[in-house]
């Protein structure tokens, strides 16, 4: 396996030790650490719960961060779009590949694969957990997409669904589906 240096820029203040890329604040966790936590309160209060807080709360961060990335680069459009995955995919997410996007009719179709998720669920069980298990994306394409409508103006909104996890059998990939409302 090959293997090489972020592709994005990382800085960390002096005085406050906080990490900056671009325009945003961040922070670097291991990711048994993160999925070990989603995994914790998916078994307290259920994924299908945790599934609608977090399509909200990601909505929401995807919407600002495109706004904030948009201004930072001075980019617009699909531009806004291809930087967000592109950027989730350099972040250790998994890769985020856009299949289909038309922004003025609110459609986008995005492939997913080398989950987070799905590695960490299969590390744990040995095996695919024959379930969805990356619904915190979900949001995010909605989120992301309906900021860059609105910034051009387009009345257009949007919701996102997870159709297909690489955690299910006899899937390799996972599939998001951005549709108007």
């Amino acid at each position: 396996m090959s293997s090489h240096a972020p592709e994005m820029p990382i800085q960390v203040d002096d005085e406050t030790g906080v990490w900056t890329t671009d325009a945003l604040p961040m922070l670097y966790v291991p990711r048994h650490f993160f999925v070990n936590n989603h995994m914790g309160i998916e078994d307290e209060i259920g994924a299908e719960r945790y599934a609608e807080i977090l399509y909200k709360a990601g909505y929401k961060s995807a919407y600002f961060w495109c706004e904030q990335e948009a201004a930072c680069h001075g980019i617009s459009g699909a531009d806004v779009w291809h930087h967000y995955l592109k950027r989730l995919s350099q972040r250790g997410w998994g890769f985020f590949i856009t299949e289909e996007l038309d922004i003025e009719k609110g459609t986008a179709k995005v492939r997913l694969e080398n989950s987070a998720f799905v590695y960490h669920y299969e590390k744990i069980h040995g095996k695919k957990v024959n379930r969805k298990v990356d619904y915190m994306f979900t949001g995010w394409f909605a989120g992301a997409l309906d900021q860059i409508a609105e910034a051009q103006g387009l009345p257009v909104r949007t919701k996102a669904e997870q159709t297909q996890c690489a955690a299910e059998e006899g899937c390799d990939v996972g599939y998001f589906e951005v549709t108007p409302l």
